[in-house]
């Protein structure tokens, strides 16, 4: 969690946001926007750098099989009272 200024001009613990300018091609961030069906380019690219993240830590997980161990199975933690 970082401090940030608030619209008041005070610090507040939140996340922040932060500015950057990138160059991309009209046509693919034209593109981009229309198949994020985003109402404009920032929310487009939101989007899609959120989506990519969220790939990634799947891949991540997904690269785990078969190096963990568990000593209950799928039914034992299904139906085990907490």
């Amino acid at each position: 969690m970082k401090y940030c200024y608030n619209n008041m001009n005070s610090f507040v613990q939140e996340k922040c946001a932060m500015r950057a300018t990138v160059i991309i091609e009209k046509g693919v961030l034209d593109e981009l926007v229309k198949e994020t069906k985003s109402k404009n380019k920032a929310t487009a690219v939101k989007k899609v750098i959120h989506e990519y993240l969220r790939r990634r830590k799947i891949e991540k997980i997904k690269s785990m099989k078969g190096k963990l161990e568990f000593d209950l199975t799928a039914d034992k933690l299904r139906h085990d009272k907490r």
